[in-house]
């Protein structure tokens, strides 16, 4: 039967909540298909607001390649703000899907990305709009599947009562296995029910149901075991790891959102992993090997993608994109063929041994000069040992240098505070940094107008890295050692009023600790949050650290365990820890080698260029590191094509809407 829009009944809300437009839908490339004209239906969340879940890569891919499918459908949903979520609840309309405002109740799967674990009570928040029962024991034949999916996927554990299945890894070819499953097990009659789908998922190998896995504590808090419950469920699940990224040049049609969002830009993911080895890094350690897209498929990706959007900025993507083998032909080919539109390129955060002026150039050819970003992370030569970022501030000056000589005026600084073994004296050598960095602006270009700004944030252990095992620096120390620091560069005459600072204060790095290694435990706690009021944790005019502390201590006041205990407690090699049971490649005895190499300040080499340091991810994952370089040149367009300028995004949108799209 088809599933009505409740979009009669969500219209004349509207007119009464912030930023209605981001409800109604209708981006150009967006897809909206008949419900029964498919056998299996996905709607896929992004636990954020609109305008940061909107620009999304993952999901964008995954909305894409799954709607290509002639029997799948997929549609987004979004948090809704605190004030459409009152009248929603008014007026008995469920959390809908932005594309066909279809209920999410009523879909097959509903598919969440986390990338932050501040978006756990956004995900409470949707499944109670929905209908669908919090905890996964509770649901029936009639509710969707609720998966998860994303880097915080890779402990699902403080959510796991809420889930009923997650995926760890890449979920291109992922969401198309579940997809074969589901559909075979509807077209069979779904015998056996919920219990018996989850257990065909379950039984692939690449699907984790915690539901099937028991978990016993010690005594003192700590777990004793996590072991399956059913036959045939593995002990271990692995991830995903999607190789030759050629062959998925996705997305194809990448989103135009009709609201501002965050990015408005097309990006293209140039390639994926990282083995620089940053010790303090779960993005680089989860997603390895590398996989580089190649030349001829970058620029492809580009042209087509500016082509379909009209966007006037491609970001060029991945965890360290100047690292690409060809990134500067990458860079020069792409300013070649676009020279003379209104095109710009960029890159993300750079690292200072990636960086060079000539691909600075290259980048900024179409007119756009802003300011250059680096992340030294640590403050001291020594910190930087510890945590593997084999930078040196000579490096960082020589490359400053070089780009106040040639023209830009501003440097933005990222760094890390709380790191293993960090002290006082680590933190106020940022200050040093900036104020050698101004000072050789200064010198180089002849100008006082040099500015440099220092960004810095909490340092959060996250699993499946060497600092999985480490203690967590506590709020207030973070706090008094930022102000140490604050205090230092108010009070240099010379410098001080040309750096900028920027900080989070420790408290929310705290409760991110409290959930990025949690186990089941701390799902109370989440719920206890969540039925306080707590929404949109990741925007500091929402959260409360306060609420999260008092939920904390009512939720876990008969467990031997706190939140100083799953934060700012170290752990031995012995311990279970919540999510050995997935994973990730990694070998934990590897892991537990470079902690201690770390506490030693040694530095490891990127295993790209150097003999392999037996981390375990390729034998273990079947996979291998794949880069460049190809030798080959990305050869101009003859056309540069419509929709590469302000006027063809208009233009396109136009004939997207007087078309119906």
């Amino acid at each position: 039967m088809p599933v009505e829009s409740v979009f009669t009944a969500l219209e004349p809300l509207l007119a009464r909540v912030s930023k209605p437009i981001q409800y109604v839908g209708g981006e150009l490339n967006s897809t909206v298909k008949d419900w029964d004209d498919v056998e299996v239906r996905w709607a896929l969340m992004y636990p954020d607001a609109y305008e940061v879940g909107v620009p999304n890569q993952g999901t964008m891919i995954l909305y894409e390649v799954l709607n290509e499918r002639p029997d799948a459908l997929a549609e987004r949903t979004y948090s809704v703000w605190p004030d459409l979520e009152a009248l929603m609840r008014e007026h008995a309309v469920p959390q809908f899907t932005v594309d066909a405002h279809r209920p999410v109740g009523a879909f097959d799967v509903l598919g969440v990305s986390f990338s932050t674990e501040l978006g756990y009570t956004n995900l409470l928040t949707a499944l109670d709009l929905a209908g669908i029962p919090l905890h996964a024991a509770d649901r029936t034949d009639e509710h969707p599947l609720v998966l998860a999916g994303g880097h915080a996927a890779f402990n699902p554990e403080p959510v796991a009562d809420f889930l009923d299945a997650a995926v760890v890894g890449d979920g291109e070819e992922a969401v198309l296995a579940i997809t074969d499953v589901i559909r075979d097990f509807k077209a069979e009659g779904s015998p056996g029910g919920r219990e018996e789908l989850l257990l065909r998922l379950a039984r692939s190998g690449g699907v984790y149901v915690p539901a099937f896995y028991d978990v016993d504590y010690l005594p003192d808090g700590r777990i004793h075991r996590v072991a399956p419950n059913r036959p045939g469920v593995p002990w271990r699940v692995s991830k995903h790891t999607v190789m030759d990224l050629d062959e998925w040049p996705y997305p194809k049609q990448p989103l135009v959102p009709l609201a501002e969002s965050v990015h408005e830009r097309m990006s293209v993911e140039i390639f994926r992993g990282c083995t620089r080895g940053c010790r303090f890094c779960q993005a680089g350690m989860i997603t390895r090997p590398v996989r580089e897209r190649s030349l001829q498929g970058i620029g492809e990706m580009v042209e087509k993608g500016l082509a379909a959007t009209g966007f006037e900025e491609v970001g060029l993507l991945s965890l360290s994109s100047a690292d690409h083998s060809e990134i500067a032909e990458v860079a020069k080919g792409l300013a070649d063929r676009y020279e003379g539109t209104n095109t710009g390129l960029s890159l993300p955060s750079t690292r200072v041994d990636a960086f060079n002026i000539d691909l600075a150039n290259e980048l900024s050819r179409g007119g756009r000069r802003s300011g250059l970003t680096f992340a030294p992370e640590g403050g001291s030569e020594r910190l930087r040992k510890v945590i593997n970022k084999m930078v040196s501030e000579d490096d960082l000056i020589r490359t400053v240098s070089a780009a106040y000589a040639s023209g830009w005026r501003q440097v933005k600084l990222y760094f890390m505070c709380g790191l293993p073994t960090e002290t006082d004296d680590d933190v106020l050598q940022i200050g040093q940094m900036a104020a050698n960095v101004i000072r050789t602006g200064r010198q180089v270009s002849g100008q006082n107008d040099i500015r440099c700004t220092v960004s810095i944030g909490g340092f959060v252990p996250k699993p499946h890295t060497p600092f999985q095992w480490a203690a967590q620096l506590g709020a207030e120390e973070t706090d008094a050692r930022l102000a140490l620091l604050r205090d230092a560069v108010r009070a240099d005459k010379k410098y001080g009023r040309s750096i900028g600072f920027r900080y989070h204060d420790g408290k929310p790095g705290i409760v991110e600790g409290l959930l990025s290694r949690g186990d089941r435990r701390v799902g109370r706690v989440i719920e206890q949050v969540w039925r306080d009021g707590g929404r949109f944790d990741g925007w500091s005019e929402h959260f409360s650290y306060q609420r999260w502390m008092a939920a904390a201590q009512v939720a876990l006041a008969d467990e031997p365990v706190d939140v100083a205990w799953y934060t700012t407690r170290e752990r031995d090699f012995s311990e279970v820890l919540p999510w050995d049971h997935l994973d990730s490649g990694l070998d934990k005895d590897w892991l537990w080698e470079d902690w201690q190499d770390s506490l030693s300040e040694v530095e490891v080499e990127d295993c790209r260029w150097t003999p392999c340091f037996d981390c375990g991810v390729c034998p273990q994952m079947g996979t291998d590191i794949q880069v460049g370089p190809t030798g080959k040149t990305l050869l101009p367009l003859t056309v540069t094509g419509q929709g590469v300028t302000g006027h063809g995004r208009q233009h396109l949108a136009a004939s997207a809407a007087s078309s119906g799209q």
